[in-house]
């Protein structure tokens, strides 16, 4: 296997694997944990929302960082957020103390937008060749999280004596087991700082290949956000039990990281751009199976194929984008892509409880088919006019 005889894919795959143990414990409890602390049901949520703040906040100065310092310090940085983050969180739970644990979310948000750069820097451990399989391996790390996280979560969840604060310190235990990875990645040529940031980005923009993994990343994200948070509501407004919904939500996290094991070689048998239309293909499927009935196995046949549309889209845009830019380019690339992907998850993540009860579940999915068309016309029209870095 490719990731076994390169130690930095190995690391990389290992601390995927950590950092998404750590997200999906927080996002599992920590709606749950807020509803208990809050002063008002209307700010249960509000620690989430900051994760997603912190997010969005450090995406760009870790990539200039990296940019300029090289990947190891920029990652070890983002998992010793993550510590912060985890250690402040469980003290807020201890004392009691709402504004504390939102206080911890922000450098968890951190911590996530570091870990969103690993798969870049899978891209830089190979050859071009192996690029596709490079970066799908390292997104594959979630694979063992999704089929462990769960019961490490109800485990930390009563481990002492006030609940839900050892679901906090574990995870500040798995950010520090990231860390060691991480210090020991190969640190690399740095590649020469680029200035003028805003003109480069503008440049950036320019050029249809930038452009179609952008949007083609983007989309995938901003849909897999707003049908995932949808899904559990209709779940429960069609009479279907929370244990229907917690089925149906980790067969969608397998269908969200086990396709990473063949979308790479078919990346770099195919292309970028027809494993992106495959991907789109499989949201498509989904939003069709969604349209056709509302019993548990459609949501589960639908949220299985939804995972594994983003999936392919996302391993195919990662791949897409590093035809587009040159390595003095690569922190505005990296970081503009990664800006994009987390507004539209943050605003489809605000959106999607809105829309589900506003609408209903129906529109939800008839809107996936119009996004997923306007990805299809961006990457045939960024086909034609590519224009190379």
């Amino acid at each position: 296997m490719l990731f076994l005889r390169n130690p930095t894919l190995l690391r990389l795959f290992l601390a995927q694997a950590l950092f998404w143990s750590c997200a999906m414990v927080g996002v599992t409890l920590t709606s749950l944990v807020g509803l208990q602390l809050a002063p008002r049901n209307s700010l249960a949520t509000l620690p989430l929302a900051l994760m997603v703040l912190g997010y969005l906040a450090a995406t760009q100065p870790l990539s200039s960082f990296m940019q300029r310092r090289g990947r190891r310090a920029g990652l070890v940085l983002g998992a010793g957020a993550g510590i912060l983050g985890g250690l402040l969180s469980a003290a807020g739970v201890w004392l009691a103390d709402f504004w504390l644990l939102c206080l911890g979310a922000l450098p968890i948000g951190v911590y996530q937008a570091s870990a969103m750069y690993y798969r870049f820097a899978a891209l830089e451990a190979v050859d071009d060749a192996h690029k596709g399989r490079a970066t799908a391996w390292v997104i594959g790390g979630g694979l063992f999280a999704a089929l462990l996280a769960p019961s490490l979560t109800l485990w930390a969840r009563d481990a002492l004596e006030r609940p839900f604060v050892g679901a906090y310190l574990l995870i500040a235990a798995l950010a520090a087991l990231a860390i060691p990875l991480l210090a020991g990645l190969r640190q690399g040529a740095l590649p020469p700082a680029n200035g003028g940031a805003l003109a480069a980005m503008r440049e950036l923009l320019a050029r249809p290949v930038i452009r179609a993994a952008m949007i083609t990343t983007a989309i995938g994200q901003g849909l897999m956000v707003l049908v995932m948070n949808a899904t559990p509501l209709a779940m429960s407004f069609c009479g279907l039990p929370l244990e229907a919904g917690a089925e149906v939500i980790r067969w969608h996290m397998v269908g969200m990281f086990l396709p990473a094991f063949v979308a790479g070689p078919l990346v770099d048998r195919l292309g970028s751009r027809r494993v992106a239309l495959i991907g789109i293909g499989l949201l498509t499927a989904s939003a069709c199976i969604a349209l056709s009935g509302e019993q548990q196995l459609q949501f589960l046949i639908s949220s299985l194929l939804l995972g594994m549309g983003w999936n392919l889209m996302l391993v195919a845009g990662t791949t897409l984008l590093g035809q587009g830019h040159s390595p003095a380019e690569r922190g505005q690339a990296q970081g503009l892509m990664e800006l994009g992907n987390g507004m539209v998850a943050a605003m489809a993540s605000f959106a999607s409880g809105a829309l589900i009860s506003g609408l209903g579940w129906s529109p939800v999915n008839l809107a996936m088919l119009g996004l997923l068309t306007l990805a299809v016309i961006t990457l045939i029209g960024g086909a034609r006019r590519t224009q190379p870095a």
